[in-house]
């Protein structure tokens, strides 16, 4: 019998459209003839089963079902393609923890702990894992620029400490910028962190547990046309992204050791994409996507594709191993 398989998208956070667009492209490219698909749309104030002709039924909460033509469809798997909250900060993961069901992101604890970039950082250190200096801001705390400017240096980065697609960043290259970009940030979360700037070859790698094995896919490199990889460069094709990426052995070797380290100490499953900055050869960790861009232009597919796997077994490969 073919599996029933939810498609989870839209979200609380500003990446919702993002997140429309993947849930889309995992819609559009998965095996109809293997699983039985269905559109869900996740918002603060509905969720609602999408049809073909995009009519709307609310799902029941209490057991995650659709009642359709008085039946109820229950689902064997969900496939998670929210970014942001609740699909990537751990809530949707809790939920379907309590109810039983199966999905295709890691649980909740490494979701909600990836989600904090200050809180993973803080977490990876004594593994050996590099960050660039940081400062923490919760808010309603007192801003002492000049503390903030002895700790990191400048140029720095001011962003939103719970927040995905370079929402809420600024780059800060003087003192008098500090305080708005700090204002820019608390529109995006209640904390930030502020990250002294590093110069060099980024990078971004994405991992998949294929067949029980941590599996560290070919790694792109990040050339943005804006001064740095933001929302534009992103989204709206002001960036080069290079796969395979163009860096020596010595860096690869690293790069790829760290990123499985990484997958395996958190206990990892599911999708994960990672940003490194190489300082010589050593990579440093920027930050650890789980729901990471699934659309045909995004980095994990493209990546996917230089490994010679295409998009439609990609996303079948997250469902077995969640099922298994």
């Amino acid at each position: 019998m073919k599996k029933n398989i939810a498609i989870i998208m839209g979200g609380y956070s500003s990446e919702y459209k993002i997140s429309l667009k993947s849930g889309n492209v995992v819609y559009d490219f998965l095996n109809k003839d293997k699983f039985n698909l269905y559109r869900i749309h996740i918002f603060k104030d509905k969720w609602v089963y999408i049809d073909e002709k995009d009519n709307e039924t609310p799902i029941d909460r209490n057991d995650f079902s659709i009642p359709l033509k008085g039946a109820s469809i229950t689902f064997d798997c969900v496939f998670n393609a929210i970014h942001g909250s609740p699909g990537e900060d751990g809530l949707m993961q809790a939920y379907f923890e309590l109810l039983g069901i199966k999905h295709t992101s890691c649980n909740f604890y490494q979701a909600a702990l990836t989600f904090n970039k200050r809180d993973l950082l803080s977490v990876l250190k004594p593994y050996g894992i590099k960050a660039a200096p940081s400062y923490y801001l919760n808010l309603g705390d007192e801003i002492n620029e000049s503390e903030i400017i002895d700790k990191v240096k400048l140029p720095c980065f001011v962003k939103a400490n719970k927040s995905g697609s370079s929402f809420g960043i600024t780059k800060v290259y003087k003192a008098e910028e500090l305080k708005g970009a700090i204002e820019t940030a608390y529109k995006e979360d209640d904390e930030i962190i502020i990250e002294g700037f590093l110069d060099g070859t980024e990078v971004s790698v994405g991992v998949l547990k294929l067949n029980g094995k941590t599996t560290v896919f070919p790694i792109t490199e990040i050339v943005s046309e804006n001064d740095f990889f933001d929302y534009q460069a992103k989204y709206e094709g002001k960036s080069q992204e290079i796969t395979p990426a163009r860096i020596s052995a010595e860096q690869l070797e690293k790069v790829t050791k760290a990123s499985k380290r990484i997958y395996d100490v958190l206990k990892m499953t599911g999708f994960s994409r990672s940003e490194f900055i190489f300082i010589g050869n050593e990579p440093y960790l920027l930050e650890m996507n789980t729901t990471p861009g699934l659309t045909t232009e995004s980095i994990l597919p493209q990546q996917a594709k230089q490994a010679g796997i295409e998009l439609s077994m990609l996303f079948e490969y997250a469902i077995n191993e969640a099922l298994s």
